[in-house]
């Protein structure tokens, strides 16, 4: 008997969050387009595990916390409540969500530490140490990371001179393993800007570093196989590559486990050209941003318009911008017409085309596809969203081109208009299948409007499906107005 086939894992993590405040913009693009990179994966038929969380152990919990009246649990409890609360608004397809203080992470981190004192008992030790300490990024900070005096992530924290003695890691004895990893591909560093950076500081020599904490008292006390490791992807902000790209692939090294096969180090949201955090504080909460226009909108802005590579900046009047001319102007204004004239004209009906593949806009449509997997097998997500938009805008030109509101007048040019109108409706039906990763509320409504064709289900549907997409037959009705205009005051 033959065994059925296995689809190809794909394992995705985020960076887990300080839960010193609530998150922020910078926090939602990761999420986001974590989240953007796992439902492609699942289009394209990959068995993806998903996991996100929060750091609960950090010197800035305890002064939250203290701030506030309240002990560190208290404190972490309700911030881990506001984190996923934002995380479900913004429709995050997370499979799992962890906490540093859940039993299942405090047993991890002792059985890591453990592996490594049986294996290489050497690069485990204590020792005193002296240094500047950044509670915003909970290091010790040297040379290069301090510029006049603050940490170049925090400028507006005060560094902390400290002395302690605390246990070690050899950080230094990994610096060629590390190295060789990420030069030969076997640990791939992106975008490729991150690399040259990771590659820099890993050619500058490695110094061994403090992993625990004498004076702080909320933390994990210093001490099998997991079938979904090593991670495919990790994704984290490019101020931590430090601990993602080095430290972390050095201690697995140390432990004999392997490092990640890929991270994706993505920039900052920016407001006036300032990076948004909770500690400078911010021009604009995630909640305003949401309620701007929704939360679809604001994932399809954070990736279309900041992007996953580099820093971007966020502004009401681009973020207004792009939601009018791209989301309701060029595919909301699509289905609207296009579903609408196949009830006027049809009864609802999708007509049956025999030629389907001999028009243009399937020509457009063929090349809008192989585009998008193209952009997003690389995580490329804003050239993903970019070939959405593409398609769109092709189809509301071949609706300028053919006129079908003029053949409906027309009863000896019956077939020609069903041509139209069968290209128009498999043209919405790809469209809902490619804004899924952006626009997840709006592409299962619109894949409802048009019948939910077979596969069924549009968690069912994946790449592969759309080539043949035939929709003729089917009931389509009227959509609601996917992307509605308020009027909206200068923020």
């Amino acid at each position: 008997m033959k065994s059925p086939e296995r689809m190809p894992k794909f394992y995705l993590t985020t960076a887990i969050d300080y839960s010193n405040g609530e998150p922020h913009l910078g926090h939602a693009l990761e999420k986001v387009g974590a989240d953007c990179i796992a439902r492609y994966r699942r289009l394209r038929g990959d068995a993806v595990h998903f996991l996100m969380g929060m750091d609960e152990h950090s010197q800035s919990v305890i002064q939250a916390a203290a701030r506030a009246g309240v002990t560190p649990q208290t404190w972490v409890d309700r911030m881990a409540a506001t984190f996923a609360d934002y995380w479900r608004r913004l429709h995050c397809s997370n499979d799992d969500w962890i906490r540093t203080t859940e039993p299942r992470h405090a047993r991890a981190v002792a059985a890591l530490l453990e592996r490594i004192q049986q294996r290489h008992p050497a690069d485990l030790f204590e020792a005193e140490y002296e240094g500047l300490y950044c509670t915003g990024c909970e290091e010790f900070k040297t040379g290069a990371q301090i510029v006049d005096g603050h940490c170049v992530e925090h400028p507006t924290l005060e560094l902390i001179p400290t002395k302690e003695r605390n246990h070690f890691f050899r950080l230094s004895a990994y610096r060629d393993a590390v190295l060789d990893r990420i030069r030969s591909g076997s640990l791939t560093v992106q975008p490729e800007i991150r690399r040259n950076e990771v590659l820099r500081l890993l050619e500058a020599g490695l110094q061994d570093i403090s992993i625990s904490r004498q004076r702080q008292p909320w933390g994990i006390p210093f001490p099998g196989c997991d079938r979904l490791w090593p991670a495919d992807l990790h994704v984290v902000g490019k101020g931590i590559t430090r601990f993602h790209c080095v430290i972390w692939p050095a201690m697995l090294l140390a432990a004999e486990l392997p490092p990640p096969r890929a991270v994706w180090a993505h920039g900052y949201v920016q407001w006036s050209g300032a990076k948004m955090s909770k500690t400078a504080g911010t021009a604009v909460t995630l909640a305003e941003a949401i309620d701007r226009h929704g939360a679809d909108a604001l994932r399809y802005f954070l990736l279309r318009e900041v992007g996953f590579d580099n820093d971007g900046d966020f502004t009401w009047e681009r973020f207004d911008a792009r939601y009018t001319s791209e989301l309701a102007d060029t595919v909301g204004n699509l289905v609207s017409r296009a579903l609408t004239m196949i009830v006027n004209y049809r009864g609802g009906t999708v007509p049956r085309d025999p030629k389907n593949s001999d028009t243009p806009l399937e020509a457009a449509a063929r090349g809008a596809l192989a585009a998008y997997a193209r952009a997003m097998d690389a995580n490329r997500l804003q050239e993903g969203a970019a070939q959405l938009v593409a398609l769109a805008s092709a189809a509301n030109r071949y609706v300028e081109e053919t006129q079908p509101y003029k053949l409906a007048k027309q009863p000896e040019r019956a077939a020609e208009l069903d041509s139209v109108l069968a290209n128009l409706a498999r043209t919405v039906a790809r469209i809902a299948v490619l804004a899924q990763p952006f626009l997840p509320a709006t592409a299962a409504t619109i894949w409802a409007t048009v019948g939910s064709p077979p596969p069924g289900p549009l968690e069912r549907v994946r790449l592969g499906d759309l080539e043949a997409l035939d929709l003729g037959g089917r009931q389509v009705q009227k959509p609601p107005i996917l992307f509605p205009k308020p009027r909206l005051a200068p923020a």
